[in-house]
């Protein structure tokens, strides 16, 4: 469902070592927002509701709502270092619209609700 680079993963990790809650795990998940439509929410959680899905990616356990599973399916997630400051970057092949700052995007049948304060 999800795919998540080895360097991605390993920054990831790297950052959930920082942490001092024990038993975190990375939450991705879409709501409505941002100047598509839609945008991604990635962060770390200790909470997993009944409802989600779970899923073992390099050793990672990654969380996914139920509502947010049918805008995830096939995502990459890559992390790149650059000079001026790396980061996440997300591939969505279910959106075929993206704002400039890539969190916010739209699907062929869904717009959600485009707010472009949040951009």
């Amino acid at each position: 469902m999800i795919t998540i680079t080895e360097q991605a993963t390993d920054k990831i990790k790297e950052m959930l070592a920082a942490e001092e809650t024990p038993n975190l795990f990375l939450r991705v998940g879409v709501k409505e927002g941002g100047c598509s439509g839609f945008s991604y929410g990635m962060g770390f959680d200790d909470d997993e509701q009944s409802s989600d899905q779970v899923l073992d990616i390099n050793g990672l356990k990654v969380v996914v709502d139920s509502d947010s599973t049918k805008y995830l399916r096939g995502l990459e997630i890559d992390f790149k270092d650059a000079a001026m400051g790396g980061g996440f970057t997300i591939h969505n092949p279910n959106a075929i619209a993206s704002c400039g700052c890539g969190q916010s995007f739209r699907t062929k049948d869904e717009e959600g609700k485009p707010n472009p304060e949040q951009c």
